[in-house]
């Protein structure tokens, strides 16, 4: 609020008292003093490139989800005084308070059986079940203080990606679509990618544009074939009478549009004149003639494949061509113990899929070029508990307090540990980062300041970090 507006407020209330009129014109002038930073969206063209307000370190984001929750105490969080304490009960003092999704209260403390060394300038902790993490522990920003406040998957993968842990909020990479448009004409501004046995808990949500614009949402693109089914067309319709086809379509559109001023029928026209264009990218795209075998070494994949491994490479084709957020995928992470989750064989099957190419990512990125205005993360929805959960097999429940991520590129500090747990892996003790903070640190990369990127909804700015959040500086190159 500036001066003369408080000015204005003060004289008001003294004049008025406290009544309805005076409340009414605090509301208008607080209202005024937040409204934010809203882009100028040209619902023609959403996707028109539009400069951040601040100065921006990174211009595109690759986030590597690894959905249902990796345990950070078999690959980041080696705890001595765990395996010390294997068997033994948990103390009270630190389980009083903490609520968990599976765990009856009998269960003992689980010490991890995987061997860690430190690597790199800062003797990062790494486990033997990430050995090509090596190559890029000097490139990384590892986050060991995160925290969340949702414990079961859905909601807790929500909560990551919008902020909140319901549906019908706007994903990271809609925000980012919403305020920066994208340099590529011919493909979406926000792609997902999927592997994994199964898709992640809450679905298509997780990518929704919520109250914003759907231009904005997420586009998944298949593994392998065309990208998207029935893009190509019909035999016997050549690229002539598919424009003829699309100009027709889109003159109704547009009447339509006339008539009823409905904003999503101008979503509907983009959808169709991108599917035109797409028809000509996709095939290019999808087109891995070009890459080296060297290459598909490095990733651990071959033309063809549909995994992480091939994703990650998609990702970084994709991020090339100008697509502005590229989201991955992969399952399955929950490693409560049983068929399918428990912490040996499947566990060491689940990081083998995603060590190699994780590291290749980044390293390709910066032989290009490409890693400093590239933001990539790492991570899933909440960590795992120092308890186990005795199913079929021992695993570990849900943990919300302590857990790992981390990020390269795009304007953050190389081989720097932020964060520090306690001694059993309960808790963080020092260098906490929740999520709220961490949406604000991406979108202070972006060039955003969290608390002004907003969006008018049903009479409220809303915007990513909701009322919380700061920007975490230790984690700025």
């Amino acid at each position: 609020m500036n001066p003369l507006q408080e000015s204005t407020r003060r004289h008001f209330f003294k004049d008025c008292g406290v009544g309805l009129g005076a409340l009414a014109l605090n509301r208008l002038l607080q209202q005024d003093a937040v409204a934010g930073y809203r882009p100028a969206v040209d619902p023609a063209n959403p996707m028109d490139l539009r400069e951040p307000p601040l100065p921006a370190k990174a211009k595109n984001v690759i986030y590597l989800f690894m959905a249902g929750a990796p345990s950070q105490l078999e690959l980041f969080s080696d705890k001595p005084k765990l395996r010390e304490y294997h068997g033994q009960a948990p103390p009270p003092s630190l389980m009083e308070g903490k609520r968990f999704a599976f765990l009856k209260g009998t269960e003992t403390l689980l010490g991890s059986e995987r061997k860690f060394q430190r690597y790199g300038q800062r003797g990062m902790t790494l486990s033997e079940l990430l050995p090509h993490h090596r190559k890029i522990v000097d490139e990384v920003t590892w986050v060991q203080g995160m925290t969340t406040d949702v414990f079961n998957h859905g909601p807790a993968k929500l909560f990551m990606n919008t902020g909140f842990q319901a549906p019908g909020r706007p994903s990271m990479g809609s925000w980012a679509t919403y305020g920066l448009g994208s340099a590529s004409r011919d493909l979406p501004g926000f792609v997902v990618l999927q592997s994994g046995p199964r898709g992640p808990r809450a679905g298509s949500t997780l990518w929704s544009s919520g109250f914003l614009p759907t231009s904005f949402q997420g586009v998944p693109f298949r593994g392998k074939g065309d990208p998207i089914l029935y893009l190509r067309s019909p035999d016997g319709i050549n690229r002539q009478r598919e424009r003829e086809f699309y100009d027709t379509v889109g003159a109704l559109n547009r009447a339509r549009l006339e008539e009823t001023r409905d904003p999503e029928i101008m979503t509907r026209i983009n959808s169709y004149e991108m599917a035109y264009r797409m028809q000509s990218s996709a095939p290019e795209l999808m087109d891995l003639s070009g890459e080296s075998q060297k290459t598909f070494e490095n990733y651990g994949c071959q033309p063809g494949d549909s995994s992480f491994a091939a994703n990650c490479l998609q990702a970084r084709r994709l991020v090339e061509r100008g697509v502005r957020f590229v989201q991955l995928y992969h399952t399955n992470w929950d490693s409560h113990g049983g068929p399918g989750e428990n912490l040996n064989s499947d566990f060491e099957k689940v990081c083998r899929e995603v060590d190699q190419a994780s590291a290749a990512l980044v390293l390709d990125l910066k032989e290009r070029g490409m890693l400093d205005d590239t933001l990539v993360i790492w991570g899933g929805e909440f960590g795992r508990t120092p308890m186990g959960e005795v199913r079929k097999t021992v695993g570990r429940d849900h943990h919300i307090d302590a857990f790992t991520l981390w990020m390269a590129g795009g304007g953050t500090k190389a081989g720097y540990i932020h964060g520090q747990t306690d001694e059993l892996g309960f808790g963080v003790v020092d260098g906490k980062v929740h999520v709220h903070d961490l949406h604000a640190t991406i979108l202070h990369l972006l060039g955003f300041d969290h608390e002004q990127l907003t969006y008018r909804f049903q009479g409220r700015d809303f915007r990513l970090t909701d009322v919380h959040g700061h920007v975490v500086k230790d984690l700025l190159a």
